[in-house]
């Protein structure tokens, strides 16, 4: 039985489950999902059950505009749970901050923001890129090529990460911006590019269909992967059973989950995403830290027994929930502490975690109390 609608707790879902980036957004819409499901099953959050509102903007920036305006005015709908890339977010922001809403933004992101109305789940710079730098320089070398599609994500994660290997003794032997929506010419040339720079490793911040497209043709290369692999933010398993997992063996992901982490809710939430959507459901970083934001939110709503912006908002910042990722916190700068992991592409289509922090890390988005010669290994 539906209940009323005025006893519901009314969200909206705002992710891409078509378009450029529709494996990433789609998982991330799978993981909200089964929250949501989860905690309806257990009566709601004080005894009255969340109810999504969900659109499908498609990867395109005007119809991110578009749901955001449609769901805050006409839906009156405050909170929302959504986009994937940077470009949405910033897309959405704006719309958000008009109308007094508040985000829930589970990506990983080029950090240099704040804002009172969003809630960042996803790791900062800090939290993945910092540990990436050593361990590429340690385990592969000192040359190394950057690649990236060509909006704000990709340019200023390839920033800091230039900072960081040129602080550490590395050599930056190459760097190019792709169209997010390249053809295949485009990312050929590419290659080429990557083929003759002969770089100890990549660092690749593309992203959606021209990833899987310049991973397929790294394999085509015969470039020796375990010697000279890509190494990223965002090549996810569910991506890799896309590509195929032969084609991907030896390539590198740094983020804060990977499906390998040995923990009793990671195992717990593995089996649920597959019973609930299936055998071929990826548990990914993607589909975990938009589950994990809901149970977040959850906890928040109990505390402050309101959708409204600011309660909400300080409710968030005094709550924990143990996810499969490991124990999720906000700092005062509305971002989570989250555990640093590295992971070596596996034939399984798994990574094995070849590194992990002890602990879990602050964020800092601004990179503001760092020191980008520090080791980052030793956490």
């Amino acid at each position: 039985m539906v209940p009323e609608r005025n006893a519901t707790w009314r969200i909206g879902v705002l992710f891409s489950r078509s378009g450029v980036a529709s494996v990433t957004g789609t998982e991330h819409f799978l993981g909200t999902t089964l929250a949501v499901e989860e905690i309806n099953a257990k009566g709601g959050v004080l005894g009255r059950l969340i109810e999504p509102v969900a659109y499908d903007p498609g990867g395109e920036p005007e119809l991110y505009r578009a749901f955001a305006r449609k769901l805050l005015v006409e839906d009156e709908i405050n909170v929302i749970f959504g986009c994937s890339m940077s470009g949405s977010r910033k897309a959405v922001l704006p719309i958000v901050e008009r109308h007094n809403g508040l985000l829930w933004y589970p990506s990983i992101y080029e950090g240099f923001e704040f804002s009172e109305n969003v809630l960042y789940t996803g790791a900062t710079l800090n939290q993945n890129t910092f540990a990436l730098a050593d361990f590429i320089l340690q385990r592969y070398g000192k040359r190394i090529f950057m690649a990236g599609s060509d909006y704000i994500y990709p340019r200023e994660s390839n920033r800091v990460m230039r900072d960081l290997l040129e602080c550490k003794g590395g050599q930056i032997v190459g760097e190019h911006y792709v169209p997010l929506k390249a053809d295949e010419k485009t990312l050929r040339q590419l290659m080429r590019k990557i083929d003759e720079a002969e770089a100890d490793a990549v660092f690749s911040t593309i992203i959606g269909r021209g990833a899987r497209q310049l991973y397929g043709m790294y394999a085509d290369a015969k470039i020796d992967r375990s010697k000279r692999p890509i190494a990223s933010l965002t090549l996810a398993e569910g991506e890799i059973q896309v590509i195929g997992p032969e084609r991907c063996t030896g390539h590198v992901l740094s983020a804060p989950y990977l499906a390998a982490v040995e923990n009793e809710e990671n195992q717990r939430f593995v089996r649920a995403l597959q019973q609930r959507f299936g055998a071929g459901a990826m548990a990914t970083m993607w589909s975990q830290t938009a589950y994990s934001q809901i149970h977040l939110f959850a906890r928040a709503l109990e505390l402050a027994e309101s959708l409204d912006t600011h309660r909400l908002g300080q409710a968030a910042l005094a709550v924990e929930y143990i996810s499969p990722e490991g124990r999720l916190a906000f700092d005062d700068n509305r971002h989570v502490w989250s555990t640093p992991r590295i992971g070596i592409a596996q034939e399984d289509g798994q990574f094995e975690i070849a590194w992990q922090s002890q602990v879990p890390i602050r964020p800092d988005p601004y990179l503001a109390s760092i020191r980008f010669e520090e080791p980052w290994l030793e956490n």
